[in-house]
C-alpha cells in the first residue's frame, strides 16, 4: 500500500513547485483524486509526480472522474494549462471524449491503464495522439503461448478453465495457437469455480497423463487445485494468467506455481534503485507507481527531444527507445508497446518473482 503520508508530502511539494515557477516540460497528470478509484489515482499521482519534480518539469494535475462524457472537460483543462503532453488516464471513458480535442491541440496522451482494442482502433483511424503503456488486447494469451511452446512443448499438456467469459476466451486463444503449432493438449475441460476442493479434477488430470496444466481461472481456484494435487501426490506444473495477481487468501498459493502476469516492477533488477529512492520518500512502489513514473519520464524526454530537433512530439514518441525503471520502452507504429509487458513469474510464498531471480 502507498503510505498516505508519503503521497501527501509528494503532492504538497509538487503543488508548491507548480505554483512557484514554470520549468521545463509542462506535463498533465490525469488521475482520479477522489471516489472509489482514488487509491489508484494516488499511485499514478505519486509516481508521475515524483518523476516530474525530479526532472525539474512542471506538473498540471487534472481530476479524472471516469464518468461518461467527462473527457471533454479533462481535455479543456489540459489545453487551458498549455500542457505539452499528458500521462495517466485510468479510464477509457476519459479518453473517448478527450482525444479529439487533444488531437486539435497536438497533446499526446499516454495511458498506463486502458487496454481497449476498440479505442486504439478509433484512435488510429482518426489520428488521435493516443499511446498505450498498458498491454494490448491479446498480449496475455501471446505470452502464455510463448512460454508453453518454449518450455512445455515436449510434455503432456492440459488446458482447463473456469467457465467465465475471460477464462474461456483466454484458454481458447491459447489452445488455437498451440494447435496451429502442432501441439494438441491431452486434456481440455472446464471446472466449477469457487469450490472448496478439486480432488476429482486433479485425479482426472492424472488419468489423462497430464503433467503440465494451464488454468484459465482465478487465484483461489488455482490454489485449491495445487493443494489437492499435492495432497494426492500428483506432480503437476501449474500455470495461470494475470488473474493470479490477487490477494493470497483464503487459501495460500503453493510455492512454485507460475503465472504469466504483469510484474510488480519493484522486484525487478532494473527498478531496484528507483524503488529504494521512492521508499525513502515514504512511497511504496506498488501498482501504478512505477509505470506512471516511467510514463512521466518518457513524456519529459520525448518533449525535450522534440523541441531540440524541431519535430512534432508524436513523431518523437514513435521514433525512440526510452530507458525507464520498468525496462526499455518503445512504441510501435500502432502506438502499442513494442515489447510484451507480460512476464513469466513464480510464486515464492511472499510474492511473484521471475524464475531464478532472488527472493526479496
Amino acid at each position: 500500500m502507498i503510505y498516505m503520508r508519503g503521497i501527501a508530502a509528494v503532492l504538497m511539494l509538487l503543488g508548491a513547485a507548480a505554483q512557484g515557477y514554470a520549468a521545463g516540460v509542462t506535463i498533465g497528470v490525469v488521475a482520479p483524486q477522489n471516489g472509489p478509484l482514488a487509491l489508484l489515482g494516488a499511485q499514478i499521482a505519486a509516481g508521475a509526480g515524483f518523476e516530474i519534480q525530479q526532472s525539474g518539469n512542471t506538473l498540471v494535475a487534472v481530476n479524472e472522474t471516469c464518468e461518461d462524457n467527462s473527457g471533454a472537460a479533462v481535455a479543456d483543462a489540459l489545453v487551458a494549462a498549455k500542457v505539452q503532453i499528458a500521462v495517466g488516464f485510468l479510464c477509457s471513458e476519459t479518453l473517448e471524449g478527450a482525444l479529439p480535442k487533444l488531437k486539435d491541440a497536438h497533446i499526446p496522451a499516454i495511458t498506463v491503464s486502458v487496454r481497449s482494442r476498440i479505442l486504439m482502433e478509433d484512435a488510429l483511424k482518426n489520428g488521435w495522439p493516443f499511446f498505450r503503456m498498458a498491454p494490448a488486447d491479446g498480449a496475455e494469451a501471446a505470452k502464455i503461448n510463448e512460454v508453453i511452446l518454449k518450455d512445455w512443448a515436449a510434455d503432456p499438456i492440459a488446458l482447463i478453465e473456469d467457465g467465465t467469459i475471460h477464462g474461456r476466451e483466454l484458454t481458447e486463444a491459447v489452445r488455437n495457437t498451440l494447435e496451429q503449432n502442432g501441439l494438441k493438449p491431452v486434456f481440455t475441460d472446464n471446472y466449477r469455480p469457487g469450490q472448496e476442493q478439486q480432488i476429482a479434477l486433479v485425479r482426472r488430470l492424472k488419468r489423462a497423463g497430464a503433467t503440465r496444466v494451464f488454468v484459465g481461472g482465478d487465484r483461489n481456484d488455482l490454489a485449491v487445485i495445487a493443494r489437492d494435487a499435492k495432497a494426492e501426490n500428483i506432480p503437476l506444473s501449474i500455470l495461470g494468467g494475470d488473474a493470479m495477481r490477487a490477494a493470497d487468501q483464503p487459501l495460500p498459493l503453493e510455492p512454485g506455481v507460475r503465472a504469466v502476469a504483469l510484474p510488480e516492477y519493484a522486484v525487478l533488477p532494473e527498478a531496484a534503485a528507483t524503488a529504494e529512492t521512492l521508499r525513502a520518500k515514504g512511497i511504496e512502489p506498488e501498482g501504478y507507481v512505477l509505470p506512471s513514473l516511467a510514463a512521466a519520464l518518457i513524456a519529459g524526454q520525448a518533449a525535450e527531444a522534440a523541441a531540440a530537433a524541431g519535430k512534432p512530439l508524436q513523431e518523437t514518441l514513435l521514433g525512440a527507445t526510452f530507458q525507464t525503471p520498468v525496462g526499455a520502452v518503445a512504441f510501435t507504429g500502432t502506438h502499442e508497446l513494442s515489447q510484451n509487458p507480460y512476464r513469466l513469474l513464480e510464486w515464492r510464498g511472499n510474492g511473484f518473482f521471475p524464475p531464478g531471480a532472488p527472493t526479496q
